[in-house]
């Protein structure tokens, strides 16, 4: 594969974000040509939350490092990242990291408290906490991110495994800015939203510079494509809401990265009553969620446009003649068209059988070679 040059560069709020120039070499990694609508030799498979609770090997690492340590100390988020990879053979290793940290950066207090997920301590309260944000470079607030990406490309490189960076979108990185944590209803998000339009604007419109930096920075690094994680605008808003606070930033955020020449992944969650237009922001693949059968899904963004999912993550819990089946239908409904990528459709859970996810790589791989 060719190597990454810095050849280009975007200016936006003051941040200089170098990009890797587009390389128009075609891909041999089955992940990258099904992110292409290339043919394949067979279906490339790889999970949400793959390097996760559910393997013995991150528990014993958790047991001796917090979770903030493990993905800003590049040398275990490596390790990390690559638990899945060996275990079962994964066709991309998606670095080892969490969507919150650039808010450090911009100058919030994360922590993540023990069975309460992630807190932040100066939340976004009124107008003026939205102007004292800063908009840092990435290589600055992220270095142990970049530097992970790094060691995993040369490690990954001569298994043609590919290594996908990500970031949150900007309405979910505010969600958590305003709510504080994570919330059930984003009562105290849409407030803001709906009585501060024009501060609103400017949050998302920080949020979404930062972001476009932290995602050119990975380009920069290794990363040979790219995610972009929507967890809670389909929860939270309407189709109205969607399409004026929120689908105006997504799309500049899109429009940014795509300057990179990677494969970049739009995956949102929960806008099945949206989904042209949450697809219609950008990015080269759509994520779909389990929520709707994968054939309808991909119809509606068009056969077109390559897509990755979406098998529901709890099938994963079930027997194994239950799981098969349902793998057998998410295949089936993909028709063997060109520019499936096969995962689930949100995050493997703690309880997941590490034995469910061997023979589920095993079968997909079986069936579709």
């Amino acid at each position: 594969m060719a190597a990454h040059s810095e050849a280009s560069s975007k200016q936006a709020g003051g941040v200089t974000a170098q990009a890797p120039a587009a390389v128009d070499v075609e891909p041999t990694s089955v992940f990258l040509r099904a992110c292409r609508g290339l043919p394949v030799e067979r279906t490339p498979v790889w999970l949400l939350r793959q390097a996760g609770r559910y393997l013995a090997g991150y528990r014993a690492l958790r047991e001796r490092h917090e979770l903030l340590e493990l993905v800003s100390t590049p040398e275990l988020a490596a390790q990390v990242t690559l638990l899945p990879v060996d275990a079962f053979g994964l066709d991309a290793a998606i670095v080892f990291a969490d969507i919150l940290p650039p808010l450090v950066g911009m100058g919030l207090e994360l922590e993540f408290a023990a069975g309460d997920g992630p807190r932040i301590r100066n939340p976004i309260c009124t107008t003026r906490d939205v102007d004292l944000l800063g908009v840092p470079p990435a290589e600055e607030t992220m270095a142990g991110t970049l530097e992970a990406i790094r060691i995993l490309r040369e490690e990954l490189e001569p298994r043609d495994v590919p290594v996908i960076g990500f970031a949150g979108a900007p309405f979910t990185l505010a969600s958590y800015a305003i709510e504080g944590g994570t919330s059930r209803d984003f009562t105290r998000t849409k407030a803001f939203m709906l009585s501060e339009p024009a501060a609103w604007k400017r949050l998302l419109t920080k949020l979404g510079t930062v972001q476009a930096d932290y995602l050119l920075a990975q380009a920069g690094a290794g990363a040979q494509a790219l995610q972009v994680f929507d967890s809670w605008a389909g929860r939270a808003l309407g189709r109205d809401d969607y399409l004026r606070y929120v689908a105006p930033h997504n799309r500049e955020l899109f429009a940014a990265v795509s300057r990179t020449g990677l494969p970049v992944i739009n995956f949102a969650l929960g806008v099945s009553a949206y989904l042209e237009d949450a697809a219609g922001c950008g990015g080269d693949v759509v994520g779909l969620d389990w929520q709707l059968p994968l054939d309808e899904a991909w119809a509606r963004v068009g056969f077109e446009r390559p897509v990755q999912g979406n098998l529901d993550p709890a099938a994963l819990l079930a027997p194994w003649r239950e799981l098969r089946a349902r793998i057998d239908d998410v295949l089936d409904r993909a028709g063997g068209r060109p520019g499936h990528i096969f995962n689930v459709g949100h995050g493997l859970v703690p309880q997941t059988p590490t034995d469910n996810v061997r023979r589920l790589v095993e079968h997909v791989r079986e069936r579709t070679s």
